[in-house]
Protein backbone atom coordinates (compact mmCIF):
# COMPACT_ATOMS: atom_id res chain seq x y z
CA UNK A 1 0.00 0.00 0.00
CA UNK A 2 1.35 3.45 -0.91
CA UNK A 3 2.42 5.54 2.10
CA UNK A 4 0.23 8.54 2.81
CA UNK A 5 1.88 11.87 2.09
CA UNK A 6 0.96 15.54 1.90
CA UNK A 7 1.71 16.95 -1.54
CA UNK A 8 3.62 20.22 -1.69
CA UNK A 9 0.73 22.27 -3.08
CA UNK A 10 0.75 26.09 -2.93
CA UNK A 11 -2.57 27.92 -2.68
CA UNK A 12 -3.69 31.54 -2.68
CA UNK A 13 -7.04 33.04 -1.69
CA UNK A 14 -5.93 36.61 -0.85
CA UNK A 15 -6.73 37.88 -4.32
CA UNK A 16 -7.41 35.59 -7.30
CA UNK A 17 -7.81 31.89 -6.48
CA UNK A 18 -4.61 30.05 -7.30
CA UNK A 19 -3.46 26.46 -6.85
CA UNK A 20 0.01 25.46 -7.99
CA UNK A 21 2.37 22.51 -7.73
CA UNK A 22 6.09 22.95 -8.29
CA UNK A 23 5.37 26.23 -10.07
CA UNK A 24 2.71 24.79 -12.39
CA UNK A 25 -0.79 26.27 -12.21
CA UNK A 26 -3.33 23.54 -11.40
CA UNK A 27 -6.29 25.83 -10.64
CA UNK A 28 -9.59 24.59 -12.09
CA UNK A 29 -11.29 26.92 -14.55
CA UNK A 30 -14.94 25.84 -14.20
CA UNK A 31 -16.80 28.30 -11.90
CA UNK A 32 -18.48 25.65 -9.72
CA UNK A 33 -15.22 23.75 -9.23
CA UNK A 34 -13.50 26.97 -8.20
CA UNK A 35 -16.28 27.67 -5.71
CA UNK A 36 -15.98 24.18 -4.18
CA UNK A 37 -12.17 24.48 -4.06
CA UNK A 38 -12.36 27.91 -2.41
CA UNK A 39 -14.57 26.61 0.39
CA UNK A 40 -12.35 23.55 0.91
CA UNK A 41 -9.29 25.82 1.11
CA UNK A 42 -10.96 28.03 3.71
CA UNK A 43 -11.27 24.93 5.92
CA UNK A 44 -8.07 23.20 4.90
CA UNK A 45 -7.41 19.82 6.58
CA UNK A 46 -10.94 19.85 8.02
CA UNK A 47 -13.99 17.98 6.88
CA UNK A 48 -16.39 20.32 5.08
CA UNK A 49 -19.91 18.85 5.31
CA UNK A 50 -21.63 18.14 2.03
CA UNK A 51 -24.58 20.15 3.32
CA UNK A 52 -22.31 23.19 3.69
CA UNK A 53 -20.99 22.81 0.16
CA UNK A 54 -24.54 22.45 -1.17
CA UNK A 55 -25.62 25.61 0.67
CA UNK A 56 -22.66 27.49 -0.78
CA UNK A 57 -23.45 26.36 -4.32
CA UNK A 58 -27.23 26.74 -4.33
CA UNK A 59 -28.10 28.74 -1.18
CA UNK A 60 -31.53 27.61 0.08
CA UNK A 61 -32.76 26.31 -3.28
CA UNK A 62 -30.69 23.21 -4.10
CA UNK A 63 -31.89 21.00 -6.93
CA UNK A 64 -33.11 17.49 -6.15
CA UNK A 65 -29.90 16.19 -7.71
CA UNK A 66 -27.68 18.41 -5.49
CA UNK A 67 -25.77 15.59 -3.80
CA UNK A 68 -25.18 13.73 -7.04
CA UNK A 69 -24.11 16.94 -8.75
CA UNK A 70 -21.75 17.75 -5.87
CA UNK A 71 -20.20 14.28 -6.18
CA UNK A 72 -19.65 15.02 -9.88
CA UNK A 73 -17.93 18.30 -9.03
CA UNK A 74 -15.69 16.51 -6.53
CA UNK A 75 -14.81 13.90 -9.16
CA UNK A 76 -13.90 16.60 -11.70
CA UNK A 77 -11.88 18.46 -9.08
CA UNK A 78 -10.01 15.25 -8.27
CA UNK A 79 -9.28 14.73 -11.97
CA UNK A 80 -7.90 18.27 -12.21
CA UNK A 81 -5.71 17.70 -9.16
CA UNK A 82 -4.57 14.27 -10.35
CA UNK A 83 -3.53 15.70 -13.69
CA UNK A 84 -1.73 18.64 -12.08
CA UNK A 85 0.05 16.52 -9.47
CA UNK A 86 0.82 13.78 -11.99
CA UNK A 87 -0.75 11.07 -9.85
CA UNK A 88 -3.63 8.67 -10.45
CA UNK A 89 -7.21 9.37 -9.47
CA UNK A 90 -7.23 6.76 -6.70
CA UNK A 91 -4.20 8.36 -5.02
CA UNK A 92 -5.86 11.76 -5.27
CA UNK A 93 -8.98 10.43 -3.56
CA UNK A 94 -6.97 8.78 -0.78
CA UNK A 95 -4.33 11.44 -0.13
CA UNK A 96 -5.39 14.83 -1.47
CA UNK A 97 -9.16 15.29 -1.71
CA UNK A 98 -10.64 12.74 0.65
CA UNK A 99 -14.20 11.59 1.22
CA UNK A 100 -15.09 11.72 4.90
CA UNK A 101 -18.31 10.76 6.69
CA UNK A 102 -20.74 13.46 5.70
CA UNK A 103 -18.34 15.53 3.62
CA UNK A 104 -14.93 16.09 2.04
CA UNK A 105 -11.45 17.08 3.23
CA UNK A 106 -8.64 18.74 1.26
CA UNK A 107 -5.20 17.85 2.63
CA UNK A 108 -2.45 20.44 2.40
CA UNK A 109 0.48 21.76 4.39
CA UNK A 110 -1.00 24.79 6.24
CA UNK A 111 2.04 27.00 5.62
CA UNK A 112 1.47 26.68 1.87
CA UNK A 113 -1.76 28.67 1.99
CA UNK A 114 -1.25 32.44 1.81
CA UNK A 115 -4.08 33.02 4.31
CA UNK A 116 -2.25 30.98 6.95
CA UNK A 117 0.98 32.89 6.35
CA UNK A 118 -0.95 36.17 6.64
CA UNK A 119 -2.54 35.11 9.93
CA UNK A 120 0.79 33.98 11.39
CA UNK A 121 2.48 37.28 10.46
CA UNK A 122 -0.38 39.15 12.15
CA UNK A 123 0.03 37.08 15.31
CA UNK A 124 3.77 37.82 15.36
CA UNK A 125 3.04 41.51 14.80
CA UNK A 126 0.64 41.59 17.75
CA UNK A 127 3.30 40.07 19.98
CA UNK A 128 5.84 42.64 18.79
CA UNK A 129 3.38 45.47 19.41
CA UNK A 130 2.69 44.21 22.94
CA UNK A 131 6.38 44.48 23.79
CA UNK A 132 6.63 47.93 22.21
CA UNK A 133 8.75 46.83 19.24
CA UNK A 134 7.16 49.03 16.57
CA UNK A 135 9.93 48.48 14.02
CA UNK A 136 9.15 44.75 13.98
CA UNK A 137 5.41 45.41 14.14
CA UNK A 138 5.50 47.63 11.05
CA UNK A 139 7.78 45.23 9.15
CA UNK A 140 5.65 42.15 9.88
CA UNK A 141 2.38 43.88 9.00
CA UNK A 142 3.91 45.18 5.78
CA UNK A 143 4.90 41.61 4.89
CA UNK A 144 1.38 40.40 5.75
CA UNK A 145 -0.29 43.04 3.61
CA UNK A 146 2.02 42.34 0.68
CA UNK A 147 0.50 38.84 0.47
CA UNK A 148 -2.74 40.41 -0.76
CA UNK A 149 -3.08 40.54 -4.54
CA UNK A 150 -6.59 42.04 -4.57
CA UNK A 151 -9.87 41.37 -2.73
CA UNK A 152 -10.08 37.83 -1.33
CA UNK A 153 -11.30 35.29 -3.91
CA UNK A 154 -11.90 38.14 -6.33
CA UNK A 155 -12.42 35.79 -9.30
CA UNK A 156 -14.64 33.22 -7.55
CA UNK A 157 -18.44 33.15 -7.40
CA UNK A 158 -19.32 33.80 -3.76
CA UNK A 159 -22.26 32.05 -2.17
CA UNK A 160 -23.98 32.07 1.20
CA UNK A 161 -21.16 30.36 3.13
CA UNK A 162 -18.19 32.17 1.63
CA UNK A 163 -19.80 35.61 1.73
CA UNK A 164 -19.26 36.30 5.49
CA UNK A 165 -15.79 34.72 5.30
CA UNK A 166 -14.73 37.04 2.49
CA UNK A 167 -16.25 40.03 4.28
CA UNK A 168 -14.35 39.12 7.45
CA UNK A 169 -11.09 38.87 5.51
CA UNK A 170 -11.67 42.32 4.01
CA UNK A 171 -12.20 43.74 7.49
CA UNK A 172 -9.08 41.96 8.76
CA UNK A 173 -7.04 43.47 5.93
CA UNK A 174 -8.23 46.97 6.83
CA UNK A 175 -7.45 46.46 10.53
CA UNK A 176 -3.96 45.22 9.67
CA UNK A 177 -3.41 48.28 7.48
CA UNK A 178 -4.52 50.63 10.24
CA UNK A 179 -2.26 48.83 12.74
CA UNK A 180 0.70 49.17 10.37
CA UNK A 181 0.04 52.90 9.98
CA UNK A 182 -0.21 53.24 13.77
CA UNK A 183 3.19 51.55 14.10
CA UNK A 184 4.69 53.88 11.49
CA UNK A 185 3.29 56.91 13.34
CA UNK A 186 4.76 55.59 16.59
CA UNK A 187 8.12 55.44 14.78
CA UNK A 188 7.84 59.08 13.73
CA UNK A 189 7.21 58.34 10.06
CA UNK A 190 4.54 61.03 9.87
CA UNK A 191 5.41 62.50 6.52
CA UNK A 192 5.94 59.08 4.95
CA UNK A 193 2.31 58.06 5.56
CA UNK A 194 0.64 61.33 4.51
CA UNK A 195 0.11 60.47 0.85
CA UNK A 196 -1.17 57.00 1.73
CA UNK A 197 -3.59 58.39 4.30
CA UNK A 198 -4.86 61.06 1.91
CA UNK A 199 -5.79 58.32 -0.55
CA UNK A 200 -7.25 56.02 2.11
CA UNK A 201 -9.47 58.69 3.68
CA UNK A 202 -10.76 59.61 0.22
CA UNK A 203 -11.57 55.97 -0.44
CA UNK A 204 -13.04 55.25 3.01
CA UNK A 205 -14.89 58.49 3.62
CA UNK A 206 -16.43 57.54 6.98
CA UNK A 207 -13.59 55.52 8.50
CA UNK A 208 -12.92 57.57 11.62
CA UNK A 209 -9.74 55.78 12.64
CA UNK A 210 -8.09 56.53 9.29
CA UNK A 211 -9.12 60.16 9.67
CA UNK A 212 -7.68 60.20 13.20
CA UNK A 213 -4.40 58.83 11.85
CA UNK A 214 -4.40 61.41 9.05
CA UNK A 215 -4.96 64.22 11.57
CA UNK A 216 -2.12 62.98 13.78
CA UNK A 217 0.29 62.60 10.86
CA UNK A 218 -0.53 66.09 9.58
CA UNK A 219 -0.29 67.66 13.02
CA UNK A 220 3.05 66.01 13.77
CA UNK A 221 4.32 67.11 10.36
CA UNK A 222 3.66 70.73 11.33
CA UNK A 223 0.38 70.99 9.44
CA UNK A 224 -2.11 71.48 12.27
CA UNK A 225 -4.48 73.63 10.21
CA UNK A 226 -4.71 70.88 7.59
CA UNK A 227 -5.40 68.37 10.37
CA UNK A 228 -8.30 70.49 11.61
CA UNK A 229 -9.56 70.71 8.03
CA UNK A 230 -9.66 66.90 7.83
CA UNK A 231 -11.81 66.85 10.97
CA UNK A 232 -14.19 69.52 9.68
CA UNK A 233 -14.68 67.81 6.31
CA UNK A 234 -15.49 64.51 7.99
CA UNK A 235 -17.82 66.21 10.47
CA UNK A 236 -19.73 67.88 7.63
CA UNK A 237 -19.98 64.63 5.65
CA UNK A 238 -21.18 62.66 8.67
CA UNK A 239 -23.83 65.26 9.48
CA UNK A 240 -25.05 65.78 5.92
CA UNK A 241 -25.09 62.16 4.77
CA UNK A 242 -25.58 60.07 7.93
CA UNK A 243 -26.97 62.52 10.49
CA UNK A 244 -24.11 61.69 12.89
CA UNK A 245 -21.46 63.51 14.86
CA UNK A 246 -17.77 62.42 14.98
CA UNK A 247 -16.95 59.88 17.67
CA UNK A 248 -15.46 60.84 21.05
CA UNK A 249 -12.12 59.44 19.83
CA UNK A 250 -12.03 61.83 16.90
CA UNK A 251 -13.23 64.79 18.93
CA UNK A 252 -10.46 64.16 21.48
CA UNK A 253 -7.95 64.20 18.64
CA UNK A 254 -9.36 67.51 17.41
CA UNK A 255 -9.11 69.04 20.91
CA UNK A 256 -5.52 67.82 21.24
CA UNK A 257 -4.60 69.47 17.93
CA UNK A 258 -6.38 72.71 18.92
CA UNK A 259 -4.59 72.80 22.28
CA UNK A 260 -1.22 72.56 20.53
CA UNK A 261 -1.89 75.24 17.92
Amino acid sequence: MENSRVFDIEAAVLGPLRLSYHGNDVTPTAPKLRQVLALLLMQINQTVPATTLIRELWRDQPPKSARTTLQTYILHLRKTLANGLDIDLDTTARQVLLTRPGGYLLRMTPGRLDLHRYEELRREARRAEERGDYHTTARLLREALELWQGPALVDVTIGEVLEPVVRGLSESRMVALEQRIDADIQLGRHQEVLEELAALTAQHRFNENLHRQFMLALHRSGRSCDALGVFQRLRTALADELGLEPSDMLQRTQRAVLAAV
